[in-house]
């Protein structure tokens, strides 16, 4: 009997190996009570992220203008929770359509942060600006913004720019609606994460923060942040999955990108 292979395009989910009580702790950090609740997106933006199902049946549709770059900028680009760089491919092709180069995070799917994170990011981060012996710019869409603005704090001579797509850093790290999941899958509360971090604490680089009105997953105050917090807030029209793919936010990406 030949053995089946995965179906393609479904994602490689972590590999738990619970016991009864580390199961039941996990359930119970999914199911706790707020004690405040959190401003999060309405439902009927929640179940718009859905339409991102059918985001290969319109990408050859789609029309993303791109200008070539005479001072090409060295891009590394981390994805966000629960996604893999596969998931940003379409994005860095077209950064490198316009003549820069995407640089891969190194750590695979991202599952949430352990404490060994900051140090792997940052050790990739350093091989990165020495190879190249330039400034990188950070790319971080949702929890990949946290770990980008947190890498600038430890590392601010190696990052020309942090560009962040729908990243929870400003306010309650429970307005979303995903902290449920997160907590189940990391195993750890949204609002203590094995990283010691002020998310809020602007990075001593330029910062821009790339949010939308039509999230359905993360509150859009809290992806734009307030003055102090990152230097400019650009205002898009996509889902949180669309940052990805859609053609606002690889445009608003490429913008931010240095062509002179």
């Amino acid at each position: 009997m030949t053995s089946r292979t995965p179906r393609p395009g479904l994602p490689n989910l972590p590999k738990f190996q619970l016991g009864d009580s580390e199961l039941a702790r996990r359930i119970e950090l999914a199911s706790e009570p707020e004690d405040e609740p959190a401003d999060r997106p309405a439902l009927r933006r929640a179940i718009g992220e859905f339409g991102h199902l059918f985001e290969l049946v319109r990408r050859p549709f789609r029309k993303v203008a791109v200008e070539p770059c005479d001072k090409p900028e060295i891009v590394l680009i981390l994805p966000g929770f629960g996604a893999s760089p596969t998931k940003m491919r379409y994005m860095a092709r077209q950064i490198e359509r316009a003549g820069h180069k995407t640089k891969n995070w190194g750590l695979g799917r991202n599952w949430g942060p352990n404490d060994n994170t900051l140090d792997e990011l940052t050790a990739r981060l350093d091989e990165v600006c020495d190879r190249y012996d330039q400034k990188v710019v950070l790319l971080g869409w949702s929890l990949g913004g946290l770990y980008a603005r947190e890498l600038a704090k430890k590392r601010p001579g190696c990052v020309k720019k942090v560009i962040t797509m729908g990243t929870p850093f400003s306010g309650s790290p429970r307005a979303n609606n995903v902290w449920r999941a997160y907590q189940f899958i990391t195993g750890h509360r949204v609002d203590k994460p094995p990283i010691k971090a002020d998310v809020a604490e602007k990075p001593p680089v330029e910062t821009v923060a790339l949010w939308s009105p039509n999230d359905g997953a993360i509150a859009p105050r809290s992806a734009a942040g307030y003055p102090g917090e990152r230097d400019r807030a650009i205002a898009l029209r996509c889902t949180h999955m669309g940052f990805s793919c859609e053609a606002e936010p690889i445009q608003a990406v490429l913008s931010e990108l240095s062509c002179d």
